[in-house]
């Protein structure tokens, strides 16, 4: 792997842990699924007109717009709105972590659903992924942590986990900006429409809010993704998806700079943990192609 490459990767990660934190300030001052709707609006409206610009057009294939509408549903809407809805609740160190403990999920779920075989190695950091899990959920609950959002963070996970089995296959070739940007006008609509419903959409306007929500809306909204499909043209899907490994550790840690949020010598062992068990499980993958 080359130094721009490795560079890529890292920006990645670190864009993608610091949207927990972002995201724990944006749902202090507004409603969660009002605000992540409005943001998934603006991003994806202006990914569809860089996308025009760049002559991309609205002409997709069937698995393309599977694609689209699943993750649309499924990540943008299911994922990310119950991670919202969590983050009132819990820290962002903690909605982190369990998110990424997605590629576990995936791995898993490949295993026994699909037959999918798993050598020793990744095997090991499955079993390594979820104890380190174990390891950070058994201290949290024990001091009093909101069990419902851990639970609303874990069907999340879950539901990014079946848009990401769903659409195995289906490519991407070409119209990648344009499908990017239309996954978040659906998620924005389904959002839009359960925050009507359900919430009261007063925001309380400050620096760190509007900050916050610029910040989300175009660095891990748009600029990650941008980076992230550059990073597997470079290198492929399996190779790039081995620096998830990195997210538990960039998560924590940017949720203790930027939120205070304390983080004990038995976090940081189940971070270190989960880590190996993920990098583990991405180059098991790497062993099989």
């Amino acid at each position: 792997m080359d130094i721009r490459s490795l560079a890529m990767g890292i920006v990645f990660a670190l864009m993608w842990s610091s949207a927990f934190s972002s995201a724990r300030i944006i749902v202090a001052s507004a409603a969660p699924l009002g605000a992540l709707s409005i943001r998934f609006l603006i991003s994806g409206l202006i990914g569809i007109l860089i996308a025009r610009w760049l002559g991309q057009n609205f002409h997709l294939t069937k698995a393309q717009w599977k694609a689209t509408i699943v993750f649309g549903i499924f990540q943008n809407a299911l994922y990310l709105g119950l991670n919202f809805f969590a983050m009132q609740t819990i820290e962002a160190s903690l909605a982190s972590i369990i998110a990424s403990s997605m590629p576990l999920m995936v791995a898993f779920a490949g295993w026994v659903i699909f037959r999918e075989h798993l050598s020793s190695l990744g095997a090991l950091g499955l079993f390594l992924g979820f104890f380190g899990v174990v390891v950070i959920m058994g201290e949290r609950i024990k001091i009093g942590v909101d069990t419902f959002g851990i639970i609303l963070c874990i069907l999340g996970a879950a539901a990014l986990t079946i848009a990401t089995l769903a659409v195995r296959g289906a490519s991407a070739s070409g119209n990648v900006l344009m499908i990017v940007g239309l996954q978040m006008i659906v998620g924005s609509i389904c959002l839009g429409l359960v925050s009507l419903v359900f919430e009261d959409m007063s925001v309380t306007w400050s620096w760190p809010f509007a900050l916050a929500f610029i910040y989300t809306t175009l660095v891990p909204g748009l600029l990650a993704t941008f980076i992230w499909f550059n990073l597997v043209n470079r290198i492929g899907a399996v190779k790039a998806a081995t620096f998830h490994f990195l997210n538990p550790f960039f998560g924590v840690l940017i949720a203790n700079i930027i939120l205070d949020e304390v983080v004990t010598f038995r976090d940081f062992i189940g971070v270190f943990i989960i880590t190996g068990g993920i990098l583990a499980v991405q180059l098991s993958k790497q062993e099989s192609r």
